[in-house]
């Protein structure tokens, strides 16, 4: 006899929601920020090795691979950054009415957007 009732949902089933991207980000961004690390090592290991090795980084850092790199480092950092914040506002517990929590989580996107240019436009390492 088959059971009435329903099957476990699953990702497919929920409509999708600005909160449900975010903790999902949040967790991308955690990981692009491990991930990331490897970049400044290699940088470490480069000045401790010498010129050669450091010319060797530069050259990659400073090519547009690298620095579409370094931008969605940037990116990851202050998207992660802002959603913690969120997560200590939450911690006292304001923010999880579902407008609040909406809001909340535009607020992180615009925070990352923001702040990533920012500091893009201020460092300018195109020039």
């Amino acid at each position: 006899m088959a059971s009435e009732k329903p099957l476990s949902p699953h990702i497919q089933i929920y409509r999708w929601e600005i909160t449900m991207l975010v903790s999902i980000l949040h967790r991308a961004a955690g990981v692009a920020l491990a991930a990331g690390t490897v970049l400044l090592v290699w940088m470490l290991l480069a000045l401790a090795s010498g010129e050669a090795a450091y010319e060797c980084f530069h050259k990659f850092i400073a090519g547009p691979i690298g620095a579409l790199l370094l931008f969605g480092w940037t990116g990851a950092l202050f998207f992660h950054m802002g959603n913690g914040i969120r997560h200590l506002v939450m911690d006292t517990g304001r923010g999880y009415a579902i407008p609040a929590a909406r809001r909340g989580a535009l607020m992180v996107f615009v925070f990352a957007v923001a702040m990533t240019l920012l500091v893009w436009f201020v460092a300018c390492p195109w020039q």
